[in-house]
Formats: C-alpha cells, sequence, structure tokens
C-alpha cells in the first residue's frame, strides 16, 4: 500500500490519510471544503463544494491522476436541501461518463462543514 499527502490539501483532522493507493484502486479520505492555505472552512456550501473537489485534485495529483479518474463519490450534506447547488457545481468538475455517485444528508460534518467528498479512482 501507499499513502497520499499533499501539502495543496489539509492536514487530516484526525489519524487518517489524506488517501491510500491498493494495487490500481485509489481511495481518498473525505476532503472538507477547507483552503490549504488558510486552514479555513470556506463559506457558503458551493464555495465549500468547489474547495472539496480542488483539495481532491490536488491529492489525486501527487500520482498523477485527476479527477477522470474517479470512478465512484460520496457526497455528504449537512442539509440536502443543498442538494441541486453542490450537484451544480459537481456538473462543472466532471464529465460524461459521469462516476458512480451516492449522495447522503448527515447530522453534522467535521469543523461544522456543510458538505463532504470522497472518491474512489482507478489508475490506469
Amino acid at each position: 500500500m501507499q499513502r497520499l499527502n499533499s501539502d495543496q490539501a489539509p492536514k487530516a483532522l484526525g489519524p487518517y490519510s489524506q488517501g491510500m493507493v491498493t494495487g490500481n484502486t485509489v481511495f481518498l479520505s473525505g476532503q472538507l471544503g477547507i483552503d490549504p492555505a488558510t486552514n479555513q472552512l470556506k463559506d457558503g456550501v458551493e464555495e465549500q463544494a468547489k474547495q472539496s473537489l480542488a483539495n481532491i485534485q490536488n491529492v489525486l495529483s501527487t500520482i498523477d491522476l485527476s479527477l477522470k479518474n474517479v470512478v465512484k463519490v460520496t457526497v455528504f450534506l449537512k442539509d440536502l436541501d443543498h442538494f441541486a447547488a453542490v450537484n451544480e457545481i459537481y456538473a462543472n468538475h466532471f464529465e460524461e461518463p459521469y462516476p458512480a455517485r451516492s449522495c447522503v444528508q448527515v447530522a453534522k460534518l467535521p469543523a461544522d462543514a456543510l458538505v463532504e467528498i470522497e472518491v474512489i479512482a482507478e489508475k490506469a
């Protein structure tokens, strides 16, 4: 197994890795909308979703992958009423064929975030 770590993504808020590679499969931990330059959560669900996806891209880039390599996405929302807004941001970051995806509402997220996104990617 290989541990992934990017200085261009926020440091883990607990005892976990930003990502792990086993064989050709890449598992990324959920990313919040925390700006790694300021270590602050972005304001609003749209900005948090954009930053979360940027953080994911930055971790994937450590092994020369991109969002095009993502095969499965899980989106955790504090409020499912934000689904349409996050879906629009999501659609601007992924291309067809879109990855498989789940989206669920949760009671609370770390750092009181509004959205957290995790992905599974495949190395070519």
